[in-house]
């Protein structure tokens, strides 16, 4: 299921907001071994465990728009996907506003 989230900022800004909501999402989740990972400028896999279930999720960075598939959420944790989408969602508008506003650090 992809989720997208459309934002109006230079593909260089969206990447750095991107990369700032990850990080913090990372950071957040930490005691579930949340790591992210970035395989190019405009993609990037995150991933966490939750009492022995790996979850995973793609960031796909495109002009206009972060792409956002979780995918690979096991059965047991669907019925929490949206919550999950709703705080990823949450997040990621925190910081496009940051980015339009010069404050991204």
């Amino acid at each position: 299921m992809q989720h997208i989230i459309e934002h109006d900022l230079s593909p260089e800004l969206a990447k750095q907001a991107a990369e700032k909501a990850a990080e913090h999402y990372t950071k957040k989740w930490e005691k579930y071994d949340a790591t992210t990972t970035w395989t190019t400028d405009t993609h990037a896999e995150i991933t966490f465990h939750v009492k022995g279930i790996s979850v995973a999720a793609t960031v796909d960075m495109e002009p206009g728009r972060v792409i956002i598939d979780m995918g690979k959420v096991p059965l047991l944790l669907r019925p929490f996907k949206n919550m999950a989408l709703d705080v990823v969602q949450r997040t990621m508008e925190k910081w496009i506003a940051k980015a339009k506003a010069g404050d991204l650090d």
